[in-house]
């Protein structure tokens, strides 16, 4: 009988030959990610546990990314706890004003194809763009893991999603994964792998599939999973050996669910307030004004969703009483985005262009709102108070949809009817 891909990474971690879902097994991880938010949970936990040292430094990264810079006074109680958790047990890999967590991840290089990596954050299904079995985990599973560097996981099931065919040129991934948690719902996916195939699924960018597994979560999913191809030998700056290559679900595979998609009917979407899985098409919203336009985060923060929104944006104006926020995913996509002429587009649209990091996402360092105002927004969840107080409406779009409703100063499709093309 064959295997699926969360199969296989599993097999040839634990050196099982057979494992099956439902199995429960203990794992060897290969990487764990901590950010500024949990440090001190897990920092605490972990000498309540009683270990003295890490199972291997080399293998744990810290990242500040929600907390910079701190925009209330109890943040630098995290960054002091990080601090000297690095000093006491010899942490190597520290990230402090260099992005976002689940970006700097695959991007410096941590996560490779096959890898088995944990964080403290539930977007950490992020990295199965590269082919990894990534999940988020508590602080107190976290301490566990740096004292042993074990974690034992339930295998899960896998939900199988087939997309063939050519996007239209307004829809992009993001369109993709909200029609899907759409689909599914907000618990559709509980502890299932997402496994992605197909040849609209094959031409997508790394970041456009970055963008799908980061999204995961949203449906319920323990990860997402993506087959390592010539794309991702590119990105992650390696050469993909047997096992790698083999990460692929078989045809005789056991699944869950399989779902089919024609990757030309999908049209433009928003997640409209308050739940990720409240999904309408574009087209079905009329004269909904919005005060504000949000483009970043871990979901859309790279450089072809900079370029995307800029392309929008180029030879036009935000609209008047319009707020338009940019924050890069991290500071190499800021560099890129200023040396190709994206922020300068941007810029030239009267955007506001922020350091690199989590920003308005997780409601913090700028940009919050208060009752009555509406935000169209690309990163991953609209839940009640995460931008401001409870009364503000938050609408999850692409860059595509959001730069254009930042145009029109209402939620549109990207169409001729703004003029915008």
């Amino acid at each position: 009988m064959g295997a699926t891909i969360i199969e296989k990474i599993i097999r040839n971690n634990t050196g099982l030959e057979k494992a099956v879902a439902n199995d429960i097994v203990t794992v060897n991880v290969d990487r764990v990610m901590i950010h500024d938010i949990f440090i001190p949970f897990v920092a605490d936990k972990f000498e309540e546990m009683g270990f003295k040292k890490l199972w291997d430094p080399d293998k744990v990264v810290l990242i500040y990314d929600h907390l910079v810079p701190a925009s209330q006074v109890d943040d630098t109680r995290h960054f002091k706890a990080g601090n000297e958790f690095v000093k006491k047990y010899g942490l190597n890999n520290i990230h402090r004003a260099d992005g976002i967590c689940h970006q700097l991840m695959t991007e410096a290089g941590y996560v490779k194809p096959g890898d088995v990596v944990f964080g403290t954050d539930s977007h950490t299904t992020t990295y199965g763009c590269v082919g990894a079995f990534s999940s988020g985990i508590g602080y107190t599973e976290m301490a566990s893991i740096l004292g042993t560097g074990e974690m034992w996981v339930k295998v899960p099931e896998t939900i199988k999603v087939t997309i063939n065919g050519v996007l239209p040129n307004n829809v992009t991934s993001k369109d993709i994964i909200l029609k899907l948690i759409g689909d599914l719902g907000a618990d559709g996916a509980t502890y299932k792998a997402l496994e992605f195939a197909g040849d609209t699924v094959e031409n997508m960018s790394i970041a456009s599939r970055m963008t799908i597994a980061n999204m995961a979560i949203e449906a319920g999913a323990k990860c997402a999973l993506f087959t390592p191809d010539y794309k991702t030998e590119e990105y992650c700056e390696i050469s993909l050996n047997d096992m790698q290559r083999d990460l692929v679900g078989d045809d005789d595979a056991v699944y869950n669910k399989e779902l089919t998609y024609r990757a030309e009917d999908f049209v433009p979407v928003v997640a409209c307030p308050s739940q990720v899985d409240n999904i309408k098409p574009v087209s079905e919203l009329s004269d909904i004004s919005i005060d504000q336009v949000f483009i970043g985060s871990c979901t859309n923060g790279r450089l072809e969703d900079l370029q995307k929104a800029a392309a929008v944006l180029k030879g036009k104006k935000v609209a008047p009483f319009v707020k338009l926020i940019v924050t890069p995913a991290s500071t190499k996509i800021y560099r890129q985005a200023s040396e190709d002429g994206t922020l300068s587009v941007l810029l030239e649209a009267g955007a506001i262009v922020t350091h690199p990091g989590c920003g308005l996402c997780c409601g913090r360092t700028g940009g919050i709102l208060t009752d009555k105002e509406r935000v169209v927004a690309t990163n991953n969840r609209n839940f009640l108070g995460r931008m401001g107080t409870s009364k503000v409406e938050i609408f999850l779009a692409s860059p595509i949809t959001a730069a254009a409703s930042a145009i029109a100063g209402k939620i549109v499709n990207y169409d001729k009817s703004i003029n915008i093309w």
